[in-house]
């Protein structure tokens, strides 16, 4: 397989739906499920969140995980399916992701607690995103 049938096969819509599922699990991981724990390991309250440029970071956030959709889609290659796709993606989230950024943690000497909450907001951002476009062929 080269270059040119890789990009051939991607499903472009796919990759932005695949990269906007990162909004979607990122608005329930960051304030359903673990907004209160985020927010006291980073030192964060309300008033700081609030005062933040947002449309920067959400912004520069679709940016990225659009770009992280379509190289994982690239990466996938033409031949996936649903279940290729979301391994592929568990593994690359939990192997490559996780792991470097627990390399990072261990020198910013981050909590754990923290690290297994970011981390584990990766791997799975990562299963779904491979999960569509191997579904969405």
């Amino acid at each position: 397989m080269d270059f040119q049938q890789s990009l051939e096969s991607i499903n472009y819509l796919a990759v932005l739906v695949a990269g906007l599922s990162a909004f979607v699990i990122g608005g329930l991981w960051y304030s359903v499920f673990f907004a209160k724990a985020w927010m006291e390991e980073n030192g964060f309250d309300e008033e700081k969140l609030r005062n933040s440029n947002m449309a920067k970071i959400f912004g520069g956030s679709l940016i990225f995980s659009l770009i992280i959709s379509f190289v994982l889609a690239l990466f996938l290659g033409p031949e996936r399916t649903a279940t290729m796709g979301a391994m592929a993606g568990f593994m690359a989230g939990l192997f490559w992701v996780a792991t470097a950024m627990g390399i990072t943690y261990l020198f910013e000497r981050k909590s754990l607690k923290l690290f297994l909450i970011n981390a584990g907001y990766h791997v799975i951002t990562f299963m779904i995103m491979g999960l569509i476009l191997g579904f969405w062929v």
